[in-house]
């Protein structure tokens, strides 16, 4: 057996200045707002603004990494989308992340099931991230 990964969708995520809380009881934390996008591939639309990443650095170094933002279909539907990772301390991108979506009927239902794993990578001056979603399957 082989695990094998397709590229579902792609989406550029607009990001604005970081919002930095400082040093709290689960680390250094920061959110950081997410202004728009686009998305491409197999679905295509934009990203909504209003959403974020609520990131944290661990006192080991490790970050958490946890982003909750919509999607705007072509079409109308909407996707909410959660994506979290864990990164070893001074981890080099691109990085792996855990997308899970939530849709309603009249959207890519298909998006409802299924293992999916994005690779995340960030533009050198932190404006964007580009972040590629592969369903996972098995192949015999």
């Amino acid at each position: 057996m082989r695990l094998r990964g397709e590229l579902t969708f792609s989406v550029k995520v607009l990001l604005g200045p970081p919002l930095e809380l400082g040093p709290t009881p689960s680390g250094f934390r920061r959110v950081i707002p997410i202004v728009g996008g686009t998305v491409s591939g197999d679905l295509s639309g934009v990203v909504v603004a209003g959403g974020a990443d609520w990131n944290v650095v661990r006192a080991d170094g490790s970050v958490e990494l946890s982003a909750r933002y919509e999607l705007l279909l072509e079409g109308g539907a909407a996707v909410s989308v959660v994506n979290t990772a864990e990164l070893p301390a001074h981890a080099e991108p691109p990085f792996l992340t855990r997308p899970t979506f939530e849709v309603g009927d009249t959207g890519p239902t298909a998006l409802r099931t299924g293992v999916f794993v994005g690779v995340l990578q960030p533009a050198p001056d932190g404006s964007a991230v580009d972040l590629d979603v592969y369903r996972l399957a098995v192949s015999r």
